[in-house]
């Protein structure tokens, strides 16, 4: 019964302990469990309290199995001579049988020496044997489903589906990379792509006030040197996305760049 209680025991610690691994690491299951109604919530736990009856119940029975196995043995000499089913378990699939120690060593002995040790042609044992059977069958089954039927990815297809994931990753980071600029960071960009993409936002948003060559309406003139509130790049930054209420200047807030460049368009 110790073993048991033991063999529960830890059991239940490596469930505790993954979970609180879960909650440090904030894994994908932990955050649904956080958006669960009561209802689920008291549904899972109903789950929960039928799962742990159920491997309880299993304890119990295999006690109960090994109980009346020691009694039918008591009573009965020829079945405690019997291996219990354990013994049979580990002789069959882990350990296989053995000789004892110092019989029949002869026989297995290997037909070599170095310097006086020599050492014995053991028996390869079962779990290591089924493991390599396994291997075998696990091989096939790949060599068939990838090089015969073609069904599964192969290794090239795999790996160019890994470099389409890390371009949408690099380009949701690049974007991330805009958002963040801001008047201190942002830096002149004087190439055709930029140009081309400032005219589209300028004839767009500001060609009303400020005229389609920049020469001033309602807005100041774009045309000179003399700028109103400075005119470079991060005194453009700043008035377009803060603006300039008292003098009719809206605040746009800009958040992206239409262009493929991390920079901000010319605008004057």
């Amino acid at each position: 019964m110790k073993k048991y209680l033991i063999a529960f025991l830890t059991l239940c610690g490596f469930m505790g302990s993954h979970v609180a691994w879960a909650q440090t690491e904030e894994s994908p299951w932990f955050a649904k469990l956080q958006t669960m109604d009561s209802s689920q919530v008291t549904l899972l736990i109903i789950l929960v309290i039928i799962l742990g009856i159920i491997i309880l119940l299993l304890f119990l029975m295999i006690y109960l199995m090994s109980f009346i196995a020691d009694t039918l043995k008591k009573e009965n000499l020829e079945l405690a001579n019997e291996p219990s089913w354990w013994e049979s378990f580990k002789e069959r699939f882990v350990t296989g049988k053995m000789d004892p120690v110092g019989q029949e060593e002869h026989k297995i002995l290997a037909d070599h020496s170095y310097d006086g040790i020599t050492e014995l042609d053991n028996f390869m044992p079962p779990w290591l044997q089924y493991g390599f059977i396994a291997t075998v069958i696990v091989a096939v089954a790949y060599f068939i489903n990838f090089s015969i039927l073609g069904t599964g990815p192969t290794q090239l297809e795999e790996y160019n589906e890994e470099l389409r994931i890390e371009e949408l990753a690099a380009a949701e980071r690049s974007a991330n990379e805009k958002a963040g600029i801001d008047e201190k960071s942002v830096v002149f960009d004087e190439s055709s792509e930029a140009l081309a993409a400032g005219k589209v936002i300028f004839d767009g948003n500001c060609a009303a006030c400020h005229a389609q060559d920049g020469g001033g309406g309602v807005g100041p003139n774009f045309t000179d040197e003399y700028w109103i509130h400075g005119g470079s790049i991060s005194d453009v930054f700043k008035i377009v996305k803060y603006g300039v209420v008292e003098k009719g200047m809206v605040p746009w807030k800009i958040n992206s760049v239409p262009s493929k460049s991390s920079k901000y368009p010319a605008m004057s």
